[in-house]
């Protein structure tokens, strides 16, 4: 197995990075740190890393001083599942999931997963069903379904479900071929335009302004990472689409926040204003369904030439499942981490990983290939398209080996996490967050600002320095 430093420098290369750069990182700690036959913790540890090292890369562009970069394992690992750390006004969190959520039987012994956090969500489920929304009643419809075909029709209804496949289940799917044609960060030019100068400032990414229209964790990771290094970001979300309160606060950290409902036509112009003077717009919208309001990353370089335009999706861009909506508890399960987890504990049926590392890892290398993008177009102009998508990290993290004895490793607890915790203050009130575990040596990484309510700002820019 290639250790963390290996992941780390052919993740670096394989973006045509300065590979003398990594002779400034330092990566501390060792395997496992949470209980997983996976190597979860390597995935946080090397993510985390690269967009550390990019920033600080940033830095030496923009002052000419390079800085040492530093990221201890179980600070990474203890990050990659902030959520579960934070607490409001010594507030722990609200049940993870809507009650309708989980693992359930149907025909033939096999298990179906259930994402309906969101209403809409949970009613397309019970529409394909006919049935009430109670666990009870759930169960009981789906035992009359084969676990394919139900996948099939609750996406088709619009909902989020995902069948238990085994991994040489889904490597024989044709969407696993089309995953293994895909890189891990996808980096391409999608324009012509001049270099833009970088702004002035004390921090790597001073100055650049950064549109965040993602929800739930992967999207919103990138753009508090982004702003943990200076960027100033714009959370845009709409009155009119549910969110996730707890996780609206963890990722929340270091943005602003305003509505734009891009249905409307002042919603419509409002997100069009605030891309003219962006650097970065970053997405976690399902694919093409942003291009259908006039904002694909073609429209975009059209509209502010030198952008970076970052898309996430769940299951990569191209394949039969492209435009398939996903979540990391979902793409766990279709691609065989569960089964094979559940496995190694010897357990019946699926097991989840122990952290949503797909969410968190996909997040961080989304703020990497942001990055990445932009120190291109600083150097050598152009629009640039970013892409991800869980479903590739998931690929990355499978090609990494197994743990023979990684799910013996402790929990992590909230008390053993408290050296990683800080408080501050929020539009929420207190909170105890998880600090970040990119150590810089000149440019710290810290958010300057608080996590707000959604909605706080006017979507307007603030002036730059």
């Amino acid at each position: 197995m290639q250790t963390p430093r290996e992941l780390l420098t052919h993740l670096w290369t394989s973006v045509g990075a300065d590979p003398a750069a990594l002779e400034r990182v330092t990566l501390t700690g060792d395997e496992p740190q949470l209980p997983s036959s996976f190597r979860v913790d390597a995935a946080a540890q090397v993510s985390i890393a690269a967009s550390g090292l990019v920033a600080a890369e940033i830095w030496k562009m923009r002052s000419g001083q390079p800085q040492d970069v530093s990221v201890d394992m179980r600070h990474a690992a203890i990050e990659c599942r902030s959520e579960r750390y934070l607490r409001k006004n010594d507030e722990p969190p609200p049940p993870a999931w809507d009650p309708l959520a989980g693992v359930y039987q149907v025909k033939g012994g096999r298990y179906v997963r259930l994402h309906t956090n969101f209403p809409h969500h949970r009613d397309a489920i019970c529409n394909v069903l006919s049935c009430e929304p109670t666990r009870e009643a759930v169960q009981a419809a789906l035992l009359q379904w084969d676990g394919e075909a139900f996948e099939t029709a609750a996406y088709a209804l619009g909902g989020v479900v995902a069948l238990m496949r085994s991994r040489d289940e889904w490597q024989a799917s044709p969407q696993a071929a089309a995953l293994d044609q895909l890189p891990l960060v996808e980096i391409s030019k999608i324009g012509e335009a001049a270099p833009k100068p970088w702004p002035g400032g004390d921090r790597p990414l001073s100055g650049l302004r950064v549109l965040d229209l993602s929800r739930v964790i992967a999207g919103p990771v990138a753009g508090r990472t982004l702003a943990a290094h200076g960027a100033d970001v714009m959370l845009v979300s709409s009155p009119r689409l549910p969110s996730i309160p707890w996780l609206v606060i963890d990722t929340g950290r270091g943005k602003l926040s305003s509505f734009a409902d891009l249905t409307t036509p002042d919603g419509h112009a409002a997100l069009r204003e605030l891309l003219v003077e962006a650097d970065i717009f970053s997405q976690g919208y399902r694919p093409r369904s942003l291009a259908a309001l006039g904002f694909s990353p073609e429209e975009a370089a059209a509209i502010n030439p030198g952008i970076v335009y970052v898309s996430l999706s769940a299951y990569g861009r191209t394949g039969p499942w492209a435009e398939r909506r996903g979540f990391d508890s979902l793409v766990q399960c279709a691609t065989g981490f569960n089964h094979a987890e559940g496995q190694a504990a010897g357990v019946t049926g699926p097991k989840e990983l122990p952290m949503q590392i797909l969410d968190h890892a996909t997040g961080y290398l989304m703020a990497f290939g942001a990055m990445i993008a932009k120190a291109r177009q600083a150097r050598e102009g152009g629009s640039w398209h970013v892409q991800v998508s869980l479903a590739r990290t998931g690929k990355w993290l499978w090609e990494m080996g197994r743990l023979d004895r990684g799910l013996a490793a402790p929990e992590i607890s909230r008390e053993d996490a408290a050296p990683y915790l800080a408080e501050m203050e929020s539009g929420f009130g207190m909170l105890s967050a998880v600090r970040s575990a990119t150590i810089l040596s000149q440019t710290p990484a810290y958010w300057a600002r608080p996590a707000v309510p959604l909605g706080s700002d006017a979507p307007r820019w603030p002036a730059r320095g």
